[in-house]
């Protein structure tokens, strides 16, 4: 078979990698999609890593500056560390060169109703096994308040996915007290985002641990470990275990309420690192899915992209349903929908009733359109997708117009179907660029565009005159795209994880377990009806009444730089640390059920499905 040319170029996705699609498909490529201490409320004192250091003029300086800025009376501890931390796979940290110093700042946030004194700790932790052996130093940065009624503060463990992202997305992005200040959906001031007083912060709710995975933002492995030896699924949930056990004991907060927020693969990573912890004696409180994929089976455009084989197609037809609201919602934006939506949840039941109807239908196109997302729409022969009659017909149950149909049930993607001559954003599909734009040359995502560079300057600035660290000899990783080329996603004896399993477990351990998975609308990397139909899956097991909440927002993957939904994210996060119940949230008995050709909960996704992709 001939080389599908469309692929030698530039991908559309910025996280990817073109690897040679195996099972009898010659050298056809396709892109791969990424999805990248202090003693705080228990009243203890700030971990042993923070220590007095000879600075330089500049750091003494930089020291004066942040005590003037900061209105708490406790000093704060600059620190220059001088490690040459190095990301590259083959690359590890000589044991004596492992630090936990760490800088400490003090600060006032004044957004709510009264000021909170806050603390922020910079630097590392070492994580170790259970003998004691050092695994990898790890980057983090905390946000802390000391308890005021007696009771420990809880504190959440937060990290970004990938796999081969740091934590800098949700840290400057989401709920800590500063956060980036973008004009999301649109480009506005680009790339000139300013760093601002997050008045949604959840600094008055929950204490914050930001955390980078080995490999990314200034963590690596210690020796004779290796960066590669924690880019596995298993290996990495176990590294994240022992990072945040690490952190308990040495900030004396084993007795706070734990909670863990994972975003995109640190959703998967959430719920098996759940089980680790449950299993470890860790006790949570709750989990936070945000822009969930729970299980890699149902996503055939991952699974075929991450196997390099077709017979990943197996859940196809799931995969063309479970995008199709995402991308309803997406057209409405764009007024393909006729008559206009009045409410964006109704007409998110509409679409999920439309593909629910039609399913049967869509069998005879799923297995084209997957493949039509990755570029290769005739890779296994002459396409099949709707004609024009039966496009015409679903305009009236969808309400799409026949435009934004034939852009979704196309040969090309639907990124750029949709709207001819433009690109739309995967993480966010309201966010778009002409084609023509320059910078989609070398990141094919406008939503991926939009938030990369003023991330990246943002953080530049704030870890010196912030945050007060400071590491001369070493570059911080956003991304380690790296990491992505060679992850190793088996799991549970299975070539993808399916972490539906591995959450029904935590839940087994832990029947008191809160989870809340949170959703945007404007999500076409993790869309939301595919979540809904994973957690679904609890439905088929009997007696589980799971503290299960699903929620949806306007907005993309990173749905909290909508200034409409972050309000309302921080309302509901606030009422969930509560236990408060969401009065707009599913719960499990209300959640659309699962696929029929779906594994029950208990089982990970179709062991036929497996074997078949086993080589």
């Amino acid at each position: 078979m001939k080389r599908d040319e469309r692929l030698s170029g530039n991908s559309q996705y910025r996280h990817s990698r073109l690897p040679g699609l195996g099972t009898g498909l010659g050298t056809l490529t396709v892109a791969i999609l990424l999805l990248g201490g202090c003693g705080g409320g228990d009243g203890g004192s700030s971990s042993g890593t923070a220590v007095s250091m000879q600075q330089t003029a500049a750091n003494q300086q930089l020291s004066a500056q942040a005590a003037a800025q900061s209105q708490a009376p406790t000093a704060n501890q600059t620190y220059l560390d001088p490690v040459a931390y190095s990301g590259n796979a083959t690359d590890g940290l000589a044991p004596a060169q492992a630090s936990e110093k760490a800088a400490v700042m003090h600060y006032q946030w004044t957004q709510g109703r009264t000021p909170i004194n806050y603390t922020t700790t910079t630097g590392h932790l070492t994580a170790t096994d259970s003998s004691g052996n050092p695994e990898a130093t790890m980057s983090y940065v905390a946000y802390t308040v000391p308890s005021t009624n007696g009771s420990p503060r809880p504190v959440t463990f937060v990290y970004n996915g990938g796999p081969g992202s740091s934590s800098i997305w949700l840290r400057l992005g989401s709920f800590a007290p500063t956060r980036v200040a973008t004009p999301d959906p649109v480009f506005g001031n680009w790339p000139n985002y300013p760093l601002v007083d997050n008045k949604e912060s959840l600094i008055d709710t929950t204490d914050m641990v930001f955390i980078d995975p080995p490999g990314t933002g200034l963590s690596e492995a210690i020796l004779p470990n290796t960066n590669q030896k924690y880019w596995t699924t298993d290996a990495d949930v176990n590294i994240m275990r022992d990072f945040i056990q690490r952190y308990l004991t040495v900030n004396s907060r084993s007795s706070s309420p734990i909670y863990l927020y994972g975003e995109s693969y640190g959703t998967p990573r959430t719920d098996m690192l759940a089980l680790a912890l449950e299993s470890a004696g860790v006790h949570l409180t709750g989990i936070v899915l945000q822009s969930a994929i729970l299980n890699y089976f149902a996503d055939a455009i991952e699974a075929v992209a991450i196997t390099n084989s077709t017979s990943a197609l197996a859940l196809d037809t799931d995969t063309l349903a479970g995008y199709f609201p995402g991308y309803a919602e997406v057209a409405a934006y764009y007024n393909q929908v006729s008559p206009a939506p009045l409410n964006q949840d109704l007409y998110a039941y509409q679409a999920s009733l439309f593909v629910t109807n039609e399913y049967n239908k869509f069998r005879r196109y799923s297995q084209s359109w997957v493949l039509s997302q990755l570029g290769i729409p005739d890779a296994l022969g002459t396409p099949v997708f709707p004609n024009a009659k039966t496009l015409q017909s679903w305009t009236l149950p969808s309400s799409l117009t026949v435009q934004a149909l034939q852009g979704y049930f196309g040969a090309n993607p639907f990124s750029t179907s949709l709207i001819p001559g433009t690109t739309i954003g995967r993480y966010d599909g309201r966010v778009s660029l002409p084609n023509s734009d320059p910078r989609l040359q070398n990141d094919g995502d406008p939503s991926d565009i939009l938030i990369s560079q003023p991330f990246t300057t943002a953080l530049a600035t704030q870890m010196p005159d912030y945050l007060g660290y400071t590491a001369p000899n070493a570059t911080y990783l956003p991304l380690n795209d790296n990491i992505i080329q060679v992850w190793d996603f088996s799991h549970d004896g299975q070539p993808l994880p399916d972490t539906i399993p591995d959450l029904l477990g935590a839940l087994t351990l832990n029947p008191q377990l809160k989870v809340l998975a949170e959703n945007g609308f404007h999500d076409l990397a993790t869309p939301f009806f595919n979540t809904e139909k994973q957690l679904a899956r609890l439905q088929t097991v009997p007696g589980l009444n799971p503290d299960l909440q699903v929620n949806f927002f306007q907005g993309g993957h990173m749905t909290y730089l909508d200034d409409v939904a972050r309000p309302l994210m921080k309302r509901d996060l606030v009422r969930f640390y509560r236990g408060t119940p969401l009065p707009d949230a599913l719960a499990l008995w209300t959640l659309p059920p699962p696929w029929r050709d779906e594994s029950p909960a208990s089982q990970p996704t179709a062991t036929a499905t497996a074997q078949a992709m086993a080589p």
